[in-house]
């Protein structure tokens, strides 16, 4: 980008002018590049010249903001660009009802989707399955079907993507009778199944507890020419820890290994959660600490899970060093293990250690509410309240600030 740049100025620096095509292709580039901030920069200076950006321009830096988590941004500017005049076209549309839908605002994905029509631009696929994923995603799923319907009418036909999407947001809600449906139209229509078809197939039914199914799946895959991968044998891995078959998941996670294939954090934390749900701690442990030796950083789910099954076991000195470590690995425990681990710091008699515990909770708390999370925060706060309350933990501090937090929901609930 930085050659680009020393262009610009050498032609600027000549006393030409750079036309709207190039300020567009250097706002592509530093969208790409992340430099949101010169981006925004190069279209203000676009208007300082007198340059009328384009559609191109605007769906651009629209997908720039939108990709830089800069969504008001983006919003905003897909409402200066059709006040400016300058009509969006199908794929200005299919981004920003992308996002619209991923916020779970299916009805204003659907007010642009009308706003499509009457200004007479076509849907293509990309926008159907935009708005299907929208409608599973927003659990409003007798539309779906009435949806795909009216996308046939419109010539076109689902593809595998549409399919994956439908045999996905199916087995989320448990309809696998519905899954399979689509699978097998999905095959009639001459379409061959892709490794994410079969991964969703997989996932569904081996949280579903149907292990005969699963099988039936990982053949057909096979004998399709799809190799399984990391996340499919992560899946499988899974699904026998369900079945309780810890024994036939390591087999599986030896296959892997075989196979070439190194596991991710995703394996390692079905592995932990596989030893905590049997209660074998010291091997759920071997498999944390084994994560530092190929350089993996566990995450706050992995840590969360051994603070829950130590807890489990009353081992209050392991779940508050796990907490302590967490918090030097710059990460925050869940409401659930520090309660817990004050709940068996308490049972131990180590009672300071407790109210420093809570202490500790009770500003991560607050920040929290800062953040959007009031909700799960109070209810954190009332659950820690009963638990310290039984062992006469509780200053008289902490009863008033949970009687604040009990006032401030109550005026909460009540405007809205």
């Amino acid at each position: 980008m930085s050659k680009a740049f020393e262009v610009l100025g050498m032609v600027e620096n000549m006393g030409f002018c750079a036309n709207v095509v190039i300020y567009t292709s250097l706002i592509d580039g530093c969208c790409k590049n992340g430099e949101i901030g010169r981006a925004r920069e190069l279209f203000g200076k676009m208007r300082e010249l007198g340059l009328v950006a384009n559609h191109y321009t605007y769906t651009i830096l629209i997908n720039g903001f939108f990709k830089n988590d800069l969504k008001r941004d983006g919003f905003e500017l897909f409402e200066k660009m059709k006040s400016d005049g300058v009509l969006p076209d199908l794929y200005t549309y299919n981004s920003v009802m992308n996002v619209y839908c991923k916020d779970c605002n299916v009805r204003m994905a659907f007010r642009l989707f009308g706003d499509m029509h009457e200004r007479g631009v076509a849907c293509n696929v990309v926008t159907y399955n935009v708005l299907l994923g929208g409608l599973f995603k927003q659990g409003r799923v007798v539309e779906v079907e009435r949806l795909l319907d009216q996308m046939r009418k419109d010539g076109l036909n689902p593809t595998v993507i549409t399919y994956n999407i439908l045999i996905d947001g199916f087995c989320h809600i448990g309809r696998f009778d519905k899954s399979l449906s689509f699978f097998n139209q999905m095959k009639s229509a001459g379409l061959s199944p892709s490794l994410v078809t079969y991964n969703v197939l997989i996932a569904g039914f081996s949280k579903d507890g149907n292990p005969a199914k699963v099988a039936e799946l990982v053949r057909e895959m096979e004998e399709r020419g799809i190799p399984p991968t990391k996340v499919t044998y992560t899946i499988l891995i899974d699904s026998f820890i369900r079945s309780n078959n810890m024994e036939r998941a390591l087999e599986v996670h030896s296959c892997m290994e075989k196979a070439g294939l190194i596991s991710d954090i995703c394996t390692y934390g079905v592995l932990v959660h596989g030893w905590c749900s049997q209660g074998n701690m010291k091997e759920a442990l071997r498999v944390f600490r084994s994560m530092h030796t190929i350089g993996l950083q566990p995450n706050d789910v992995i840590y969360n899970m051994l603070i829950y099954g130590y807890c489990k076991e009353n081992n209050s000195y392991r779940a508050l060093r796990l907490i302590k470590e967490m918090g030097e690995n710059g990460l925050v425990p869940n409401m659930a293990s520090y309660i817990l681990t004050i709940e068996v710091l308490c049972k131990d008699g180590k009672l300071e250690e407790a109210q420093k515990l809570l202490n500790e909770m009770i500003k991560i708390a607050f920040d929290r509410v800062i953040h959007g999370k009031g909700l799960e925060r109070l209810q954190g706060m009332f659950m820690a309240s009963i638990i310290l309350d039984r062992y006469n933990l509780l200053s008289p501090l902490h009863l008033s600030i949970f009687k604040y937090d009990e006032i401030k929901l109550e005026v909460d609930l009540a405007g809205k």
